[in-house]
């Protein structure tokens, strides 16, 4: 590696690489994309992405394996999130064949910046699908961009693998009934900035959302899912429409399923329930896994496992999920993609 960095504590923060990718949609079909080193969208001023949300996003991430390869993990199923909240958005979809190429493509030209193995830093990719053009009136956009850019990263949460505690509250809501809470567009993480802001100021990591109908059950932990290990050794994870479906949370469903020998369940939290768990945890791509210390719900305040230690089986899944992602334990077959550095 050429580039000089302290590695073992980069942090989850933007910085400038020499490429990303970009493609433009116009005329009813995509335009031939390819690498630039240009940082700066060009896009009119009256765009629909920039008036009325017309935007899509995603994230996910390279790393370096011990033998000095790059992989990418489950980017497929990314452009298939990405498709999906494409059709909620009157968007085009981005062909899957497309997105993972344009994901090899800035992971091979930024290879000098995929943090060694070893350091627990990735390269994060963040692709971005935004309406453009000159659109002033409230309809879907006739030209699109789709670009993306990197960062090498640390941990999303200070202190990595250890314990934090969460605020739930009911004050605010972090998507509406039947609305795009599904789907991962900007304005959902909009939302989240103002009761994120109270929690953090309140000692706390982040809110943790409950259903915006009845205020009843879990939905999310800021910006990840929250799942939880029941007394039976049980993985369970809520389910609801307003849901963002984590391809963390997923992969952690079938591997505490297959893997660990658990049975893992999709189901209602209720967050008068919280003592049927024994640990806790929020899960996504940026977090990976961070362990729920406790909660604070109303004047209650729920430990889980630990506010100092991670319970047993949040570790069994956190390393098995990271053995996979850096090429150290066998992956279930389609989860990897190899990253070509001729």
């Amino acid at each position: 590696m050429t580039v000089s960095l302290d590695w073992e504590n980069l942090g989850f923060s933007y910085m400038k690489l020499p490429y990303r990718y970009l493609a433009t949609y116009k005329d009813g079909k995509w335009q031939e994309g390819g690498l630039t080193e240009d940082a700066t969208l060009h896009l009119s001023e009256s765009s629909p992405a920039l008036h009325y949300g017309q935007q899509a996003f995603e994230g996910l991430k390279a790393y370096r394996t011990k033998d000095g390869s790059i992989q990418l993990f489950r980017p497929d199923q990314n452009a298939e999130r990405l498709q999906r909240t494409a059709d909620r958005l009157l968007m085009p979809q981005v062909p899957t064949d497309m997105f993972v190429e344009a994901c090899k493509a800035v992971a091979r030209a930024n290879s000098d910046y995929v943090p060694p193995y070893g350091t627990g830093g990735t390269l994060y990719l963040r692709p971005l699908l935004i309406g453009v053009g000159d659109i002033i009136g409230v309809k879907p956009a006739d030209e699109y961009i789709f670009t993306i850019f990197a960062m090498p990263v640390g941990n999303y949460f200070k202190g990595g693998l250890a314990p934090t505690n969460f605020l739930i509250q009911d004050q605010y809501d972090r998507a509406a009934p039947h609305g795009t809470g599904a789907a991962k567009v900007g304005g959902n993480y909009a939302a989240s900035l103002l009761p994120g802001q109270y929690a953090k100021k309140q000692g706390f990591s982040d809110v943790i959302y409950l259903d915006p109908a009845t205020h009843t059950k879990i939905e999310e932990v800021g910006s990840a899912n929250f799942f939880g290990i029941t007394k039976n050794n049980e993985f369970v994870t809520p389910i609801s429409p307003s849901i963002l479906p984590s391809i963390t949370k997923y992969s952690l469903l079938y591997l505490a399923d297959h893997r660990l020998g658990m049975k893992a369940i999709e189901r209602e939290v209720l967050v008068d329930d919280l003592a049927e768990f024994v640990e806790a945890g929020a899960c996504g791509t940026a977090a990976v896994i961070s362990p729920i210390g406790g909660v604070q719900h109303g004047d209650d305040f729920h430990v889980f496992y630990s506010e100092t230690e991670v319970g047993p089986v949040t570790r069994k899944l956190y390393e098995e999920l990271t053995g996979i992602q850096f090429g150290d334990i066998e992956a279930p077959e389609g989860w990897i993609v190899k990253v070509d550095e001729n």
